[in-house]
């Protein structure tokens, strides 16, 4: 570190003393490895003056300077000026492009050496096909492997794994594992590759077989080995396999790697098991932002919060973490799924502190959440002051306002919506014909639905169907809402049924309402709302007998009625989240 603050001062102060091409060598070494990118450039200007410029070994080096001090038009210039170029030039040049996002200069300049006729190395191919893999020319890579099919490095170990990879990235995991198999020598890169490709398209079981393999075969695993098979598993729900991993995890002395404690964590809440990643994340003896953000997003998708939620949440503030925007919409979402109010506004403050507002995903949250938790000025005000808006945005707006009965500014805002350009997407139509259904808007609920699928050529689900026979039914239109559930090609699904047994209790169609929650009945005759429902419209009718017989049958079948309650939070009781401790 001495040296390379030194150099410059040395050469300031001794401009006529003589240095040799190996005093830049070292000295620019050291600018790569610190990207030290002002005392690189001023040894550039001595290597000019001091006669060394047509040097091949210094012009490279300073190539690859530029390259990594993302200065690709400077590296470029170095190149071009070179007088003469030898493969480790060439290969500096590809691997530069690659480095700073220009696979297609990559391309370019692979092409153009081969045209001077100069032979490529293991490294120039690494480079090449990584600039295939990124910019997606698969031709262009298959063309690069013919290159190295009739060359001298077909069995080369660095070459092979990154064929591997490039046909692995491009799903051709066929081709990728004929490579694999082909090969007879294999280190821990060409494993970890085939596995992790096989973890990424969602092939859990090869991937773990794999695993297994490489195992037998002696070879140690590593930690991105072991990230990509609990990848694998996560992504399948295998929570045995995830526990095989993690023994060897702690049989290897694995589990002090943050990242890796993080992938445990996260592979075991998507499998299910919550608490055991819990109880990881607090086994930590210092936590990261990783492992946090897996076990918030758990949580997320867990669907059910306690205490421990809440202590994790307060973990935000004593250990000052810097929660990504991911992290923060994950937060939301929660105190959107569970109506707190009080929490909401504290991660809204936070927000507003890390000047995160202005990401559209964010601002989605803040809308979707206050409109959950009732607070419709809040959500328009949220919805207003962001800067960007996609269709999630206004379909967020438009839910909260069908959920809280403003059916009529539901409907202005899509038609808003529609002015500004934006098309709905079927989500967006599902909140409006639930507004409209809620609101009483038969008219405007019937045109939307119309427009979905003529204008937008939306294909209806059954949830569309439900919303439009709820539409029906809550206008005193049963027959038609009935007609409409035997007509469409849909199978009508227990919600339609509902819709129909709730307006037949509303309007007094009890010959309707028998026959609706029959077909509930028999749709899940586990579930006990429908035999309630179907003895509900027997004793409405005065038939009592055949409601004790849906009674009976209830106590026979071990069925019980779940008992309603309330959920009551405090408005006047603090809950201090973002406290620092």
């Amino acid at each position: 570190m001495g040296l390379l603050h030194g150099a410059p001062r040395i050469i300031l102060v001794h401009p006529s003393r003589p240095f040799d091409h190996s005093f830049y060598m070292r000295i620019l070494r050291l600018c790569i490895a610190r990207n030290a990118f002002s005392c690189g450039r001023q040894i550039h200007g001595h290597v000019i003056t001091s006669g060394f410029s047509s040097n091949v070994h210094l012009s490279t080096k300073l190539l690859v300077f530029y390259a990594k001090c993302m200065e690709l038009r400077s590296a470029r210039k170095v190149f071009d000026e070179m007088r003469e170029r030898n493969v480790v030039s060439w290969s500096a040049m590809v691997s530069g492009c690659c480095q700073n996002g220009h696979f297609e200069d990559a391309l370019t300049t692979f092409v153009e050496m081969r045209r001077e006729g100069v032979k490529a190395n293991q490294f120039t191919y690494g480079s090449v096909l990584r600039a295939c893999t990124s910019s997606r020319c698969f031709n262009a890579g298959v063309q690069v492997q013919g290159c190295v099919e009739k060359g001298r490095l077909v069995g080369n170990l660095f070459v092979q794994s990154a064929l591997i990879d490039f046909h692995s990235k491009c799903g051709q995991m066929e081709d990728a594992d004929r490579l694999f198999e082909r090969m007879t020598d294999r280190d821990i890169v060409s494993w970890n590759t085939m596995i992790g490709g096989y973890a990424v398209h969602g092939l859990v079981a090869n991937s773990f077989q794999l695993f297994c393999l490489m195992m037998r075969e002696g070879m140690a695993p590593d930690c991105f080995t072991l990230g990509s098979v609990l990848q694998a598993c996560a992504a399948g729900g295998a929570l045995l396999q995830v526990s095989q991993v993690h023994k060897f995890i702690v049989e290897w002395g694995f589990l002090y790697y943050k990242d890796l404690t993080g992938s445990l964590i996260d592979a075991y809440a998507k499998c299910g098991s919550v608490q055991t990643a819990h109880h990881l994340y607090r086994s930590m003896s210092e936590k990261d932002l990783i492992s946090y953000t897996a076990l918030v997003n758990a949580y997320a998708r867990k669907g059910k919060y306690g205490n421990d939620f809440l202590d994790i949440l307060k973990e935000l503030a004593c250990m000052q973490l810097e929660v990504d925007d991911i992290t923060l919409c994950s937060i939301l979402h929660i105190c959107a799924d569970i109506a707190s109010l009080i929490l909401g506004r504290q991660i809204h403050v936070l927000v507003l502190k890390r000047l995160a507002s202005k990401d559209v995903a964010i601002g989605n949250a803040l809308v979707d959440m206050y409109g959950k938790c009732g607070e419709i000025k809040d959500a328009t005000h949220a919805f207003v002051e962001m800067q960007v808006k996609n269709v999630i945005s206004w379909t967020s707006l438009i839910a909260a306002y069908g959920r809280h009965g403003f059916g009529d500014e539901a409907v202005a805002l899509y038609r808003q919506m529609e002015n500004k350009g934006l098309k709905p997407n079927d989500v967006t139509f599902l909140s409006l014909l639930f507004a409209c259904s809620h609101s009483g808007l038969t008219g405007d609920g019937w045109h939307c639905f119309t427009n979905m699928i003529s204008k937008y050529g939306i294909v209806p689900r059954a949830e569309h169907f439900s919303c439009l026979v709820d539409l029906s039914a809550r206008s005193g239109q049963l027959e038609e809402a009935y007609k409409m559930i035997q007509e469409m090609d849909i199978k009508p699904n227990a919600s339609l049924w509902a819709s129909i047994v709730g307006a037949c209790r509303i309007y007094g169609n009890t010959s309707l309402g028998k026959i609706a929650a029959r077909h509930l009945v028999s749709l899940y005759p586990k579930n006990c709302t429908n035999y309630v429902l179907l003895a509900s419209v027997y004793a409405e009718t005065g038939a009592w007998e055949c409601a004790q017989d849906t009674w009976s049958c209830m106590d026979k079948m071990g069925l019980k009625k779940d008992p309603g309650y309330s959920l009551l939070v405090p408005t006047k009781k603090r809950i201090a989240l973002l406290q620092h401790c």
